[in-house]
C-alpha cells in the first residue's frame, strides 16, 4: 500500500468515526480537514467533493458491517446456528461501534434526499435483507425453519428487532435494551422453527418450549 493511499484510509476512519457521531450529511471536506489537521486542499485531492468522501465512508462502514457481522455468521453452521450468530454480532457492533449505526442513522438523512448516496444506501440495505432471507431459506432447506413462512417477512421482522434495539439503546438510553431485544429475538426463533426443531431445542435445553 502506497503513503497516499494509507493516509486516504486513515482519513476515512476518522470520518467514520466523525459521521458516527454527527451523521453523513453534516460531514464535510471543511469540517473533516479541522479533525483531522489537514489542510482542505489535501482532503481535496483525496475526494475531489463532499458526496464523494460521503461514500467512501459508507463504503468503509460497510466493509466493517460485513467484516464484523455479516461474515462470522456465514462461517457458521447453516440454520438457526447462523442466524443467532447473525444477530449476536449485530447486537454487538450496534453497541460498540459508531459503524454499526452509521446505516441506521444515514437512512433517516438521506430517505427524502436523491441522489448517489441515498442510492448506495439503498443497495446496502437490500443486501443486508437479501443475506438474511438467504439464511432463512438455508434454515428451511436443513429442516430447522417453516417452509410455510415467508422469508421475506422473517427478515423484515428481524431488521424490526434491530431497530426497535438502535433505538432503545441509543436514544433512549434504556438498560432493559439488550434484554428486551433478546427476548423479542427469541420469540421470533420460535415462530419459525419446525415442529421438529423445536422438540430437539426444547430436548437440548431440558426446559418446555415458549
Amino acid at each position: 500500500m502506497g503513503k497516499g493511499e494509507a493516509t486516504r484510509q486513515a482519513v476515512v476512519d476518522r470520518a467514520v468515526e466523525i459521521a458516527g457521531r454527527l451523521g453523513i450529511a453534516g460531514l464535510t471536506i471543511g469540517s473533516l480537514a479541522t479533525a483531522t489537521e489537514m489542510s482542505k486542499s489535501g482532503l481535496f485531492a483525496h475526494f475531489r467533493s463532499k458526496e464523494a468522501l460521503q461514500l467512501a465512508v459508507l463504503a468503509r462502514a460497510r466493509e466493517s458491517f460485513v467484516d464484523e457481522v455479516v461474515r462470522p455468521a456465514l462461517a457458521t453452521t447453516r440454520g438457526e446456528p447462523r442466524v443467532r450468530a447473525l444477530f449476536e454480532h449485530w447486537l454487538a457492533t450496534s453497541q460498540a461501534s459508531a459503524a454499526g449505526c452509521l446505516f441506521v442513522s444515514a437512512a433517516t438523512e438521506f430517505d427524502d434526499d436523491p441522489g448517489a448516496v441515498r442510492d448506495q444506501l439503498v443497495r446496502d440495505h437490500r443486501d443486508l435483507v437479501d443475506s438474511i432471507t438467504q439464511m432463512y431459506r438455508a434454515g428451511v432447506q436443513e429442516g430447522q425453519f417453516r417452509d410455510d413462512l415467508s422469508p421475506e417477512q422473517f427478515a423484515h421482522d428481524l431488521y424490526g428487532v434491530m431497530l426497535g434495539h438502535f433505538h432503545a439503546y441509543r436514544l433512549l438510553r434504556d438498560p432493559a435494551a439488550e434484554r428486551r431485544s433478546r427476548d423479542a429475538f427469541e420469540r421470533l426463533l420460535a415462530g419459525i422453527r419446525t415442529p421438529a426443531e423445536d422438540l430437539a431445542v426444547v430436548g437440548r435445553s431440558g426446559a418446555p418450549g415458549r
